[in-house]
C-alpha cells in the first residue's frame, strides 16, 4: 500500500493558539503511529506559527516511524537535518512567510543551489524528496539534481478532481513513469483528503508515500482521530 504519513502542523497551530501544551504535539505523534499511520511530517517555519524547533528535537525522539521535515533548505533548516537525521527531508521553496506551501521547485533554474543541497544532505544518511509541481521538465530536473524523491504538488489534481477525475490524475501518471524511469521514488502532498485520496493511489500504484494533515486532522474532529487514520489508510490500498 501507499504509505501515510501524517503532517501533524495543525496540531501544534491549535496548541499554539492557546498556549500552554495542550494538545500535546508529542503525544498526538505517538497516538498517530499507534493508530497505523506509517510517518510523521513536520514543517518547521522560521516564525515558528505551528511546529517549532524545540518540537522537531523532542519528536525525534519519539517517532518510531519514518519521521519527515518539510523545509526551505536555508541555513537553520539545514543544521536542523544535521543534529536530527530524519528519515527523509521534503525540500520546498516557500518564502518564510508563506501560508502553506503552494508550488513546486523550478529544478531547473535552481539546479546548482539544489544540487548542492540535496548532496550534503544526503552525506548525512538522509533521503531527499524534492517538492515539484506535476511537470515532466521538473522531474526530469530533479533526477539530475540526485534527488532519492520527488512530492508532487497535488492542489491542482485536487481543484481539477470533482470536474474530471480522469483529466485530473493524468499529468500526476505520466510524471509518476517519468520519475520511475529516472530512478526516483514518488511522493505526493496537498489537499488530499477521504473524498480523492482513493482514486490518485489507485492511478498511480507506485506511489510510495502521501503527506495529510490538514484534510486528516478536520476530519479528526468529526470521527476522532484513530477513526480517521484508519479511514485514510483504506483509501491508500492499492
Amino acid at each position: 500500500m501507499t504509505r501515510l504519513s501524517v503532517n501533524i502542523n495543525k496540531i501544534a497551530t491549535l496548541r499554539n493558539a492557546r498556549g500552554g501544551n495542550n494538545p500535546d504535539v508529542v503525544k498526538v505523534a505517538i497516538d498517530c503511529e499507534r493508530f497505523g499511520a506509517q510517518g510523521i511530517t513536520v514543517h518547521p517555519r522560521p516564525d515558528e506559527r505551528h511546529i517549532r524547533y524545540s518540537d522537531v528535537i523532542n519528536l525525534k525522539k519519539v517517532v518510531k516511524t519514518e519521521f519527515n521535515i518539510e523545509g526551505y533548505p536555508d541555513e537553520r533548516y539545514l543544521k536542523l537535518i544535521k543534529e536530527v537525521r530524519p528519515a527523509q527531508a521534503t525540500l520546498v521553496p516557500d518564502e518564510p512567510a508563506a501560508i502553506t506551501s503552494n508550488a513546486g521547485w523550478d529544478t531547473l533554474k535552481n539546479a546548482s543551489f539544489l544540487k548542492e543541497v540535496v548532496q550534503q544532505i544526503k552525506s548525512l544518511g538522509v533521503r531527499v524528496s524534492v517538492f515539484v509541481d506535476p511537470s515532466p521538465r521538473m522531474v526530469e530536473g530533479a533526477a539530475k539534481i540526485s534527488a532519492d524523491r520527488i512530492e508532487l504538488y497535488t492542489e491542482p489534481y485536487a481543484q481539477e478532481y470533482h470536474l474530471s477525475r480522469e483529466v485530473a490524475v493524468k499529468p500526476y501518471i505520466e510524471c509518476e513513469s517519468i520519475a520511475r524511469r529516472a530512478g526516483l521514488g514518488v511522493n505526493a502532498g496537498h489537499d488530499l483528503d477521504l473524498n480523492n485520496l482513493k482514486y490518485l493511489v489507485q492511478s498511480i500504484p507506485d506511489l510510495d508515500e502521501v503527506s495529510i494533515g490538514h484534510a486528516l486532522v478536520c476530519d479528526a474532529l468529526y470521527y476522532g482521530l484513530e477513526n480517521t487514520i484508519q479511514l485514510y489508510l483504506k483509501q491508500c490500498k492499492r
